[in-house]
């Protein structure tokens, strides 16, 4: 099921990156390839290779924002929390938990978010540039996002760099400096994004691998389940099919440990 958050932080930060990304792959094409290498084949394999990597990035986004990202059911019917309300701690066995805001049972790790205003599976953390919490459901995508975009970076860069060493000179001055002003600021904004996604991609590959999510870090819990192998906790928020297929943006089935979000036995 599709969501979106109405949230204006996480909107405007949307419209920057999509702004940031047209623009990239316009000085990419209109004033990188085209000018210097039009008249080989190799210019036409930039344009394809880059724009994959745009359409990958996209794509990941795009699942990254539109997919629930773990969100804990609300039962239909309501239930008592009256002894909460009076002070008194109410518990379930295997971990489980009562949100005060939502008046409802959650699972082990599920967290509230004050902005989502549920709570979310194995939530990680709230994303502005995503409008959307990073949980259980979406942190594949969320990393296939940071991975691209890290990607299309460094590749910006180097075909900064190329098409200056092909042909450092254009026919006219006033297109020698159009060409320049566009060059360095893709430079600088392939910079500033590439460091910040390497820095955050840094960040969840430690949280996976250390089974520990950003929320879990802050309140000092410490490793979730110590005995999991690497492998495992990789197949559990990317999937258990082939490397390959941890790259692409598609459905993947998650690990749920035997506990099922729309069960509320008491």
């Amino acid at each position: 099921m599709a969501v979106f958050r109405g949230d204006p932080c996480g909107i405007f930060c949307i419209l920057i990156t999509y702004s940031a990304v047209s623009y990239a792959d316009y000085v990419v094409v209109r004033h990188l390839i085209i000018p210097t290498m039009s008249d080989s084949l190799i210019g036409a394999v930039n344009v394809v290779i880059f724009n994959v990597i745009i359409f990958l990035m996209v794509m990941s986004h795009l699942r990254a924002v539109l997919s629930d990202p773990g969100t804990v059911p609300i039962p239909k019917t309501s239930l008592d929390f009256s002894d909460l309300h009076t002070g008194r701690k109410m518990s379930k066995e295997n971990g489980w938990t009562v949100c005060m805001k939502c008046e409802t049972y959650r699972p082990p790790r599920a967290h509230h978010c004050r902005i989502c205003r549920r709570c979310i599976k194995r939530m990680d953390h709230h994303c502005p540039w995503i409008n959307n919490c990073v949980g259980e459901s979406n942190q594949k995508y969320f990393i296939q996002f940071l991975l691209y975009v890290g990607i299309a970076s460094i590749y910006s860069i180097c075909l900064v760099i190329a098409s200056w060493v092909i042909d450092p000179s254009t026919n006219s001055g006033s297109s020698r400096h159009t060409r320049m002003v566009h060059s360095i600021i893709l430079v600088i904004e392939s910079i500033l994004f590439g460091m910040f996604v390497i820095a955050i991609g840094c960040d969840q590959m430690q949280a996976i691998l250390g089974d520990e999510t950003a929320v879990e870090h802050v309140k000092k819990q410490g490793s979730y389940r110590a005995d999991l192998s690497k492998k495992a906790l990789l197949a559990e928020v990317f999937g258990k099919g082939s490397m390959f297929c941890w790259l692409c943006p598609f459905q993947s089935q998650h690990s749920t440990d035997g506990l099922m979000s729309n069960d509320f036995a008491i």
